[in-house]
């Protein structure tokens, strides 16, 4: 099976849902996560295939670069598994009533733009689908339906709109420059019509209108306000995988179309910044749902970091930070569904729900980054690779990450200690649901397991940041006969 119905299910059942919902609310409430399933099946599949060879294809029979074209290589199909996957995890629990399914629907929606945003080889497509996914994520921000809610994702459509703009005017700047879309025929003109001052405006519009969902210094301010209002579910969906996907824009276009050392300092300079802003916020921060929000942005200053770092070693270091915020932050924020607000309120947790404090102490662990868990070797890849660059930028960035884990260890211990905190019996609140439990415990045995097989888990994200990084395997498999016009 193609890995494009990846894309073409959940958005053929976000319109289906309201119809088999109406015949039956039980099989409409199941038609969402069976859809998703088939999906992880379906990418599960195509991986041995995608791991021999990349696949190029192209819709409506036109060849690229004239067509649409979808590219399939194993990051790309390694990010769309993970939508599918953390969308089925994160599915919302919200009953079978008329609010319910338009919570579905905008979910499916959202894992099909997602897939879609992971998939295209084009900026049109990119541009189309980063636009579909901040409709749902309008819709699913503003889904608790009260006053705060409503207030936030207002902020959130106000600023995501202006990014939208900003990347449209780069997506035209480019345009104007090439008279192409599509990212391989892009990488053969970039290097002679887009390394002057004109592709590095466009790349900074770009950079900022998808920095938006990406968590990037300074247009993240409404990252607090929409994790704090929105159920936690949909919290840890932006935070855990959304944020990847617009990062991964960014990505693709820094390896193929933008690779002048003025982007990668542009991008370094935005990943420090995102990382001292978001962990002094944290540090600051009296309320639990707050301070991880603000941990995101952190940790996603991390990751600009890292992809900062030219070459494979950068890939492969920022890689390795995304899946590990991909695995932990969902977690953390569906814990604190029960757990969250003033920090005051959380001492007796552990009385009332033992198994989550100790689950929500192994996560904070591995995101401070202690060994042997997977958050220390992803830092350390970030690190290691840093200090390998000349110059003395990357080291202030090294000195930054260093010390901003120490930040980042002062706040989150100070919740531990809360958490353990002893209180009388009759203060001590209700435990946390089966789901959540599940949930999080399965996302906790992944960062065991990645533990126990760091080896080969390491070596395949090094195969996998490799084949991404190749620039000229790109152009050639999309363009086999070299056509440039």
């Amino acid at each position: 099976m193609s890995p494009v119905l990846m894309f073409v299910l959940p958005l053929l059942a976000a319109f289906l849902l309201p119809v088999v919902a109406r015949g039956s609310p039980r099989a409409g409430r199941l038609f969402g996560p069976l859809v998703l399933s088939l999906n992880c099946v379906i990418g599960i599949l195509a991986w041995a295939t995608v791991s021999e060879q990349t696949q190029v294809i192209a819709l409506g029979g036109f060849a690229p670069p004239f067509g649409i074209a979808f590219y399939i290589d194993r990051l790309a199909l390694l990010f769309a598994i993970a939508v599918s996957l953390g969308v089925l995890l994160l599915w919302p629990d919200a009953g079978e009533d008329e609010a319910a399914q338009r919570e579905n629907t905008l979910t499916l929606v959202l894992a099909a733009s997602a897939t879609g945003l992971a998939l295209s080889g084009d900026l049109f497509n990119i541009y189309v689908f980063y636009e579909l996914t901040a409709v749902a994520t309008y819709g699913l921000a503003a889904g608790r339906r009260n006053g705060a809610a409503y207030a936030a994702a207002l902020r959130y459509v106000v600023i995501s709109s202006f990014g939208a703009a900003l990347m449209l005017i780069g997506i035209a700047l480019v345009y104007m420059a090439t008279g192409t879309l599509n990212l391989a025929q892009l990488a053969q003109l970039a290097p002679g019509m887009l390394d002057g001052p004109l592709g590095l405006a466009a790349f900074v519009f770009i950079l900022i209108g998808a920095g938006v969902k990406a968590e990037l210094f300074p247009v993240n301010t409404w990252v607090p306000e929409v994790y704090a209002a929105a159920s936690k579910r949909v919290a840890g969906l932006l935070a855990g995988i959304i944020s990847k996907l617009a990062l991964l824009i960014i990505v693709r276009l820094l390896v193929l179309v933008f690779q002048q050392a003025e982007a990668l300092q542009i991008l370094l300079l935005l990943g420090v910044l995102g990382v001292v802003t978001g962990e002094l916020a944290a540090w600051t921060a009296r309320d639990l749902t707050r301070m991880l929000a603000y941990s995101s942005i952190g940790q996603l200053g991390v990751m600009f970091i890292a992809f900062s770092i030219p070459g494979p070693a950068g890939l492969y270091a920022g890689l390795a930070v995304a899946l590990h915020h991909m695995v932990v932050k969902p977690a953390l924020f569906l814990l604190a569904e029960r757990q969250g607000g003033a920090l005051e309120r959380l001492a007796g947790s552990a009385q009332a729900s033992p198994v989550a404090c100790a689950l929500f102490v192994l996560l904070v662990l591995s995101l401070i980054g202690i060994p042997p868990l997977p958050g220390f070797w992803a830092k350390f890849l970030v690190v290691t690779a840093a200090l390998a660059q000349p110059g003395t930028d990357y080291l202030l960035a090294v000195v930054v990450i260093l010390l901003a884990a120490v930040v980042e260890a002062s706040y989150l211990f100070r919740v531990i200690v809360q958490l353990y905190r002893r209180v009388p019996a009759a203060r001590v609140g209700g435990g946390h649901d089966s789901a959540t439990l599940t949930i999080s415990a399965a996302l906790g045995l992944v960062l065991i397991a990645v533990v126990l097989w760091l080896a080969p888990i390491g070596d395949g994200l090094r195969g996998i940041a490799a084949q991404a990084a190749d620039r000229a395997g790109y152009i050639q498999a999309v363009l086999p006969d070299g056509a440039s016009s």
